[in-house]
């Protein structure tokens, strides 16, 4: 019980201390307190009563009495702490995700797509606050998930992403960034946020990556750009075989990063190179660091008083023990 309580005046705990002090005090005092009479013979006073033997028990009321009186000086209290979190810096982002055949290139493990899914879906899952949109791009560029702030959507969209044959060739850079704009440019949120990602150069589609990033910084919106990787030559599809499979061959790995660069720094971003999957996730956990919800936690404390009952306890064994003293003890005293 006693453990469960907080104690807002936990110094008048050592007058505890007093308390060996009137044990010693009583054995003391107690011969003083009892008449004695000398006798040649106590034969005929000797008295079986029980009462003598029990006066100890006043001076136990009386020491259980200063006990209660301190706890309750001590002021215990129990509490009860509810809490309630408001997220006062909301941030809409926008990943931008390049699903071009190149996408499927085994510099990452298994594959470069496959690597980032599972790095982004962590991502995801440690953006609990903030809403989030899936924009994926090729020689096209299209919206497979609308910002939003239900986790469990995007993260069934961003297990579908795959190759898809249907999307026309290329790497549209400007297009897939110009898409995440779109998305973005009517958001309220105080801070709107893309993560675009390629590993390729910009050859497709019909709006130039310079014009995007411009629109990008008209609307307030900071993009990241991460350029997908190894140095030097990577296993990558070069042809279909009739079944469907893809013949992979050693492809130097060819990336934009100055586009990416100029991207990132006319709009207050941050360019990364991501060469292996440790660096990709290291990058996702720089991005996640450097784009920060304010949350504001908010904690309701309702104490409970439980000193009353100690002081009520204590003063009502002093009563007991001074009526035990006058009545039943009186002529032993």
């Amino acid at each position: 019980m006693f453990w469960n309580y907080e104690y807002v005046n936990p110094e008048y705990f050592w007058l505890f201390a007093l308390l060996p002090l009137a044990i010693i005090w009583y054995a003391f005092k107690r011969k003083e307190q009892v008449a004695t009479l000398q006798m040649s013979s106590l034969k005929g006073f000797q008295d079986n009563s029980l009462l003598p033997k029990l006066k100890p028990l006043l001076l136990l009321l009386r020491l259980l009495a200063m006990s209660a009186i301190i706890v309750a000086l001590a002021r215990p209290r129990t509490v009860d702490i509810s809490s309630r979190t408001k997220t006062n810096k909301g941030i809409d982002i926008v990943m931008a995700i390049d699903i071009s055949a190149s996408m499927l290139a085994k510099d990452l493990k298994p594959n470069r797509l496959d690597a980032l899914k599972k790095v982004a879906a962590k991502f995801i899952k440690g953006r609990p606050s903030d809403r989030i949109g899936l924009v994926l791009y090729a020689g096209e560029s299209y919206t497979k998930t609308p910002i939003t702030s239900d986790k469990s959507i995007v993260l069934g969209s961003l297990s579908e992403v795959k190759y898809d044959s249907r999307v026309s060739g290329g790497t549209a850079i400007g297009m897939g960034l110009a898409t995440s704009v779109n998305r973005l440019k009517d958001s309220k949120a105080k801070s709107k946020v893309i993560i675009l990602l390629t590993d390729g150069v910009n050859n497709s589609g019909t709006i130039d990556p310079k014009i995007a990033s411009e629109l990008a910084l008209n609307f307030g919106i900071k993009v990241y750009t991460i350029g997908l990787g190894t140095n030097g030559t990577a296993l990558s599809p070069v042809a279909l075989r009739p079944n469907g499979s893809f013949v992979f061959e050693r492809v130097k790995v060819e990336i934009d990063e100055k586009l990416l660069k100029e991207i990132a720094k006319a709009t207050s971003g941050k360019y990364f190179r991501a060469t292996n999957n440790k660096k990709l996730q290291e990058i996702y956990a720089e991005i996640n660091k450097l784009e920060k919800t304010e949350v504001e936690e908010f904690k309701f404390y309702n104490y409970d008083e439980k000193f009353r009952i100690f002081a009520l306890f204590g003063l009502g064994l002093f009563l007991f023990e001074l009526l035990l003293r006058f009545t039943v003890f009186r002529s032993f005293i």
